[in-house]
C-alpha cells in the first residue's frame, strides 16, 4: 500500500476518554486534508474495539472510515454515537470488505479470541497495519502463525496489553533490573474479580435480530445460539476463548516475564477448577492456580472470581519476591516492602508511586507514531511479545485440562507428552482453516 505523508500532532494528545471531546480533537487539522488522515476500519466493535476507537480518534491523526461487526444492533448504536460527533462512517458485517477497500490503512481487531489469528492473518497479507486486542491469538499454533506473518508482511501490529505503554509500569521493572531486590526466586502473578458473580444457566435460543451468528461463529464448533456464549461472556468457553488465564493473566504474567527477562518455562503443572460456582454455565475455571518453572525461578499466577482480597490487599497485581525485598506492582502503582534484618530494612522501601497516565490512549498512539515512522522497534507491544505472553498462558490453561505437571520442549516448539500437544492448535470447523504463512 501507497503510505501517506503525515503532520505529526503527538503534541495536541488529549488524556480525557469521552467521547464528547471527539469532535474538537478530530477537526483541528494542523494543514492537514482527508488524504492526510491514517484511515481505520475498525472488526468488532462491541466492547474493546470501541475503547480502542475512542482512544484513536483523541488523536488528530486518526480518521475512523468504516465499522464492521456482526451484530446491526451493535453497528448501529455505535454510528448514532459517532454521528453525535460529525463522524460519518460506512459500515458492513463482512470484515473482507474492509480488507478490500485499498483506502484503509489500518484495522483494529476487537472480535472474540478465536477470530484475532484469522483476521490479523488475512488483513496482513491485505496490506493493513493492524492494532488487534488481547490475547493475541487463541492457541499458541495461533499465536506463532501471527508472528510469521508479520515477518513476511513487514507491517505494524500491535497487541492492545496497552499497560507497556505506561510509564510507572516501565518504572517498576526498571526497579527490578537494578538488582536492588536481590535474588528473585520467586514471582506472583494474580487476578481476584470480585465483580465477576456466577452465569445462570440459559437455553438455547433464536438468533437476535440483526445478528450473522454464523459469522460470529466462524471457525469455533458450530452450536445452537445461547446468550450465555454470545458478547463479553464468551471469554468463558473453550471455543472463543480461555477465560480468566488468557483474558487477565497476559496482562500480569506479561509483566511478569518482563521483569525476569523470561524465555519459556521448563514446565508447568496447575490445579482448579469451578469452586466458586460450580453450577452455573461457564466452562473455564473460576479458580486456578498455576506454576511455571524457569531456570532459577518460579513464577505463580492465580485467580479467583467472586473474591477482591488477592495477595498484598490487591485484586490484581504482580509480585518480585526477592531476598532483600519484594516489589508489588498493579495498574494503581508500584511500591517496594522491605525485608528485615536483625529488625533493619534491608533496603530501602519505596512508598506507592501511583499511575500517572492513560496507558491506553498512549498505547494507541503510539501504534500511530509506528506506523508513520515504520520503526518497528518502537512498538511498545509488538505480535512477538504479545504472542509470547499469550502462548505461555496457554500452556497453564493446558496443564489445567490435562491435569498433568507438563514438560515444553523449547528446541521443536512442542510439549513432551502427546496429550498436551493435542491442545497446540485451536480447531477450525465450519469450511475455515487455521492460516499458514
Amino acid at each position: 500500500m501507497k503510505r501517506r505523508t503525515f503532520i505529526h500532532a503527538g503534541s495536541l494528545f488529549l488524556a480525557s476518554t469521552g467521547l464528547a471531546n471527539l469532535l474538537p480533537l478530530n477537526s483541528f487539522s494542523m494543514g492537514q486534508n482527508k488524504s492526510d488522515k491514517i484511515r481505520i476500519g475498525v472488526i468488532g466493535i462491541n466492547g474493546m474495539g470501541w475503547s480502542n476507537l475512542t482512544a484513536l480518534l483523541k488523536d488528530p491523526r486518526a480518521q475512523c472510515v468504516t465499522l464492521c461487526d456482526v451484530d446491526q444492533n451493535v453497528l448501529d448504536k455505535r454510528v448514532a454515537e459517532l454521528a453525535k460527533s460529525n463522524i460519518t462512517v460506512s459500515t458492513t458485517n463482512d470484515y473482507q470488505k474492509i480488507l478490500e477497500n485499498k483506502d484503509i490503512d489500518a484495522v483494529v481487531i476487537g472480535t472474540p479470541d478465536h477470530w484475532h489469528c484469522k483476521i490479523t492473518v488475512d488483513a496482513l497479507a491485505a496490506g493493513k497495519d493492524v492494532y488487534v486486542e488481547k490475547p493475541a491469538g487463541n492457541s499458541i499454533a495461533e499465536c506463532n502463525e501471527m508472528v510469521a506473518a508479520q515477518q513476511r508482511y513487514n507491517k505494524v501490529v500491535q497487541v492492545g496489553q496497552w499497560q507497556r505503554s505506561q510509564k510507572h509500569f516501565a518504572d517498576a521493572i526498571a526497579y527490578v533490573h537494578s538488582g536492588k531486590l536481590g535474588n528473585v526466586r520467586l514471582v506472583k502473578a494474580w487476578a481476584y474479580q470480585g465483580w465477576m458473580k456466577a452465569i445462570p444457566v440459559a437455553s438455547d435460543t433464536a438468533v437476535p435480530t440483526g445478528v450473522d451468528y454464523n459469522k460470529w461463529l466462524g471457525p469455533a464448533t458450530m452450536r445452537p445460539f445461547n446468550p450465555n456464549r454470545f458478547h463479553f461472556n464468551f471469554r468463558w468457553f473453550w471455543d472463543y476463548a480461555g477465560g480468566l488465564m488468557t483474558d487477565w493473566g497476559v496482562h500480569m504474567i506479561d509483566y511478569a516475564l518482563l521483569g525476569m527477562k523470561a524465555t519459556t518455562p521448563k514446565s508447568i503443572v496447575a490445579s482448579g477448577g469451578k469452586f466458586a460456582y460450580p453450577d452455573d454455565a461457564s466452562e473455564t475455571p473460576d479458580t486456578l492456580t498455576a506454576i511455571y518453572e524457569f531456570n532459577g525461578f518460579n513464577l505463580q499466577w492465580e485467580h479467583a472470581t467472586g473474591i477482591d482480597d488477592g495477595p498484598y490487599g490487591r485484586t490484581h497485581g504482580v509480585a518480585f519476591i526477592g531476598n532483600n525485598g519484594t516489589l508489588v506492582l498493579n495498574r494503581q502503582g508500584w511500591e517496594v516492602i522491605p525485608e528485615k534484618d536483625g529488625g533493619k530494612d534491608k533496603i530501602e522501601a519505596v512508598p506507592l508511586q501511583k499511575s500517572v497516565d492513560n496507558g491506553l490512549q498512549l498505547h494507541t498512539r503510539n501504534f500511530l507514531d509506528v506506523i508513520q515512522s515504520r520503526k518497528m522497534e518502537d512498538l511498545k507491544a509488538p505480535i512477538q511479545a504479545g504472542a509470547h505472553v499469550a502462548n505461555i498462558c496457554q500452556m497453564g490453561n493446558i496443564a489445567y485440562r490435562t491435569g498433568k505437571k507438563i514438560y515444553w520442549d523449547a528446541s521443536k516448539g512442542r510439549f513432551t507428552d502427546g496429550t498436551a500437544n493435542k491442545y497446540l492448535a485451536a480447531q477450525y470447523h465450519n469450511g475455515y482453516k487455521m492460516p499458514k504463512v
